[in-house]
């Protein structure tokens, strides 16, 4: 009895005990586990902000690629256009899209061939012309100063003639005066009856003689004083001639120009023929470049006219990621720096690098750039488009588009 008495306060006395201790131990473990939660965040954020500085992000980026507008650089009515040719088709490079009716540009053609095949027989006529002329104008001079030798020794010769008449003329002056004086002479003697009357009359006749000499040979004078002045007036002729002939090289040149001029109108009808072959030739339009047909606006029948924009070709094979970052955030890129690029379209990310830095801020490049003289200035952190390159083996299905949205990630450290 006692003992059990005894037992029932022990447990009594230590029950107390063992209900107050497992509180204290739950609370303990709460508090351990609120620390070490806290001490994890902290941690995640430490590593977070550790690992966040080696990079740049940014969401405002998308997929860029170039567009080949193909236009016609001649107008016509389209005749024909590729069944294969449309919108989100892909082409490859050179196939034909469309055609232009040709017979306009044929016609043409033929007409510049025409004229070419003129122009090369005037030249052929104008580079015959050349020795042709050569020979006549120089052997004409040749000719000319020939004659004027010829006349001026004429001149000389009747110069001498004229002197030798003239010597004869006094030779004959001073007989004619002697005749004359012996048949005074002798004519008184007559008179006086001293002489024969035929002594008389032979010197009468040899006086009547001598005079008859003399006036022959004073016309001859005067003939060969008229020669004299006919040969110098030929020679004058002559002279003229040589004159005129000595043109020979002027008459030469002017051959050789008319050749250049005639070749010169030969190379423009042959550069018409080839305007006229890049005319006909423009007429079919083939595809510059293998891409994707996008805004085709061209039909059979429609008529087109030159730069009209008929299709554009979306190269699919080259495009880049155009990345708009703060400028603030460009401290420490570079060009060649490893880019991640996630693509929101397909959720997977793709490797790239920094292969160009912006030559300017965005706004610069729009239709009215910012303008901060006006005085109404606010600061705003402008963004710079940044141009990443895709790892050649990132794309191999052509899967990206231009103008889908990306997120880039640049690795700066």
């Amino acid at each position: 009895m006692t003992s059990t008495i005894e037992e029932k306060e022990s447990r009594e006395t230590v029950a107390p005990e063992i209900r107050l201790n497992p509180p204290a131990r739950s609370r303990s473990w709460k508090k351990l586990f609120v620390v070490g939660l806290a001490v994890l965040v902290l941690a995640a954020v430490a590593l977070y902000w550790l690992d966040a500085r080696h990079f740049e992000t940014t969401d405002d980026a998308q997929v860029d690629g170039h567009f080949a507008q193909v236009s016609t650089r001649i107008s016509g009515t389209v005749t024909y256009v590729n069944p294969l040719v449309e919108n989100d088709r892909f082409v490859q490079a050179g196939t034909l899209i469309m055609a232009l009716d040709p017979r306009d540009y044929e016609v043409s053609l033929e007409r510049a061939r025409a004229n070419l095949e003129t122009k090369e027989a005037e030249i052929q006529t104008a580079r015959i012309q050349v020795p042709i002329t050569d020979a006549s104008a120089y052997s004409q001079l040749d000719l000319a100063v020939a004659g004027r030798q010829e006349a001026m020794e004429e001149v000389s010769a009747a110069e001498s003639e004229l002197l030798a008449a003239q010597h004869r003329v006094k030779q004959d002056e001073a007989i004619a005066e002697r005749a004359e004086r012996d048949r005074i002479r002798y004519q008184s003697l007559v008179e006086k009856r001293e002489i024969s009357r035929s002594y008389y009359d032979e010197r009468a006749t040899e006086a009547a003689a001598t005079a008859q000499a003399l006036e022959s040979d004073r016309a001859a004078v005067a003939a060969a004083e008229e020669k004299i002045a006919q040969k110098r007036s030929l020679v004058r002729q002559r002279e003229a001639q040589v004159s005129s002939a000595r043109t020979a090289p002027q008459q030469s040149q002017n051959v050789r120009s008319q050749v250049a001029s005639a070749q010169g109108l030969l190379d423009q009808t042959r550069a018409d023929v080839h305007t006229a072959e890049l005319n006909l030739s423009y007429t079919k339009i083939y595809a510059p470049v293998s891409g994707v047909v996008g805004h085709k606006t061209v039909e059979v029948g429609h008529r087109v006219e030159p730069g009209q924009t008929l299709l554009t070709l979306v190269p699919i094979d080259d495009i880049w990621i155009t990345a708009n970052f703060k400028e603030t955030q460009l401290r420490q890129m570079r060009p060649g720096q490893t880019v991640t690029i996630h693509v929101d379209s397909f959720e997977r990310d793709y490797k790239g690098e920094v292969e160009d830095m912006a030559g300017a801020a965005g706004p610069l490049f729009s239709l009215f750039p910012p303008e901060n003289a006006s005085g109404n200035y606010v600061k705003i952190v402008q963004r710079f488009p940044i141009r990443i390159r895709l790892d050649k083996d990132q794309d191999l299905q052509h899967t990206l588009r231009p103008g889908m949205s990306v997120e880039c990630k640049v690795r700066v450290r």
